[in-house]
C-alpha cells in the first residue's frame, strides 16, 4: 500500500480555482492575525498546503471556505502559542487624524491598527478579524471557531472596546454606528 502524497490524486483544477479565488482574502486575514507580511505569507502557504493535502475532504464539504479559514486560525493559534512575546510596548497616541488622500498617513494608521490588534488575546483577535476582514456573521464565526454565537458577540464587543481605548480620537459617534447591533 502506497501512502505517499500524489498531486495526481487531487482534482487539481478545483483546488487551483479555490486558491486563485480565495488566496488574497486569506492573505489579508493572515496579515492581520500575524501582524507581519512574511509571517502572513508563511501562514497562508502552510494553510494552503494542509488544504491541498485534504482537498477531497474539504471540497466535499458544504463550506470549503470555512474549513480552510479554520485551518488558518488553528495554525495562527499554534504559532501564537509558540512564539508569544511577553513584552507589550504601548504606542504613543499622536492625536492627529489622517488627512484624506494622505497615503503615508493611511499606512501609519493601518500599521497602528495591526499593532493594536496584536495586543488583543488570540481568540478576541480572531473574532475581530473574521467579522471585519472576512465579513462573517456571528453564526458563521461561531461555527468556524467551535464556540457559541453569544461568545462571539462577547469577544467582539470586548475586542472593539479595547481597540477603541487605543484610538480614542476614532471612537466618536461615527465609529459607534459600525458596531450597532453586535450586542
Amino acid at each position: 500500500m502506497e501512502t505517499d502524497f500524489k498531486a495526481s490524486d487531487l482534482p487539481a483544477s478545483d483546488f487551483q480555482e479555490f486558491v486563485a479565488a480565495r488566496s488574497t482574502a486569506l492573505f489579508r486575514g493572515a496579515l492581520v492575525l500575524t501582524g507581519n507580511r512574511e509571517a502572513a505569507e508563511d501562514l497562508v502557504q502552510e494553510t494552503l498546503e494542509k488544504a491541498c493535502r485534504k482537498w477531497r475532504v474539504i471540497a466535499a464539504k458544504d463550506a470549503p471556505d470555512a474549513y480552510v479559514r479554520r485551518i488558518m486560525v488553528n495554525l495562527a493559534n499554534d504559532r501564537w502559542r509558540r512564539f508569544r512575546r511577553l513584552t507589550t510596548t504601548p504606542h504613543p497616541e499622536t492625536g492627529d487624524s489622517v488627512a484624506p488622500g494622505d497615503e503615508y498617513g493611511q499606512v501609519d494608521s493601518r500599521d497602528q491598527l495591526v499593532r493594536a490588534l496584536q495586543q488583543l488575546p488570540m481568540r478576541m483577535r480572531t473574532v475581530v478579524v473574521l467579522r471585519y476582514f472576512h465579513d462573517l456573521s456571528d453564526g458563521e464565526i461561531a461555527a468556524d471557531l467551535g464556540i457559541t454565537p453569544s461568545t462571539v458577540r462577547s469577544q467582539l464587543a470586548r475586542g472593539i472596546e479595547k481597540l477603541r481605548s487605543q484610538f480614542p480620537a476614532l471612537s466618536g459617534p461615527s465609529a459607534q454606528r459600525h458596531t450597532e447591533g453586535i450586542r
